[in-house]
């Protein structure tokens, strides 16, 4: 089986993009889900069984890996792969030039009220 680009995974979803970015460090299933809630300020939710089927969709895409249990609660922690890495700031690159492609256009529009003009 050919492996599959990186950049074959993108664009990714909201969910999957902070998923995968809060795996820069090992967490286990209740971590993520706060870690993302945290990074996307409370617009990105995950519950549970999302987040569980989710994590082996990106197991077996290779875009993460599940560590050994170190302790006795059998938390299962995750970490992003190299690979994952990869998609992840290929992921970001494509949304940093959607914002600086669009920018001029919608300060055209009247801008952005109440926001940051300036990237």
């Amino acid at each position: 089986m050919k492996k599959k680009s990186a950049e074959s995974f993108l664009p990714l979803t909201h969910t999957t993009y902070y998923t995968l970015l809060s795996l820069t460090e090992p967490l286990h299933g209740y971590g993520i889900m706060k870690k993302v809630e945290e990074m996307s300020n409370g617009s990105v939710k995950i519950g549970p069984g999302t987040l569980y089927g989710a994590l082996s969709k990106l197991e077996k895409q290779a875009l993460i890996v599940k560590l050994d249990e170190v302790n006795s609660e059998r938390k299962k922690s995750y970490k992003l792969t190299d690979f994952g890495c990869e998609v992840v700031r290929l992921e970001f690159k494509r949304l940093e030039g959607l914002v600086q492609a669009s920018q001029s256009y919608i300060q055209k529009l009247g801008g952005l009220e109440n926001e940051e003009k300036s990237f």
